[in-house]
């Protein structure tokens, strides 16, 4: 009975310290999107976007690189 308390109570732990991490990498991130966004430079916004456009052909514009 006491092996089966340690395990349940290190599974405990070990399942809290890892949904701490989680939210803490959450919290503690900023998007790259917003990071773009803030400098509020095209040339940056463009050079980030795929080379190719994801979306199918139905008349939506994809952001391209000038040149």
């Amino acid at each position: 009975m006491k092996y089966e308390d340690l395990m349940l109570r290190s599974l405990f732990v070990a399942c809290l310290l890892v949904c701490a991490l989680v939210l803490g990498s959450m919290l503690k991130t900023f998007p790259s999107s917003a990071q773009l966004a803030a400098t509020g430079n095209v040339a940056s916004i463009l050079l980030a976007s795929p080379a190719q456009c994801a979306l199918p052909a139905d008349g939506v514009i994809c952001p391209r690189k000038p040149g």
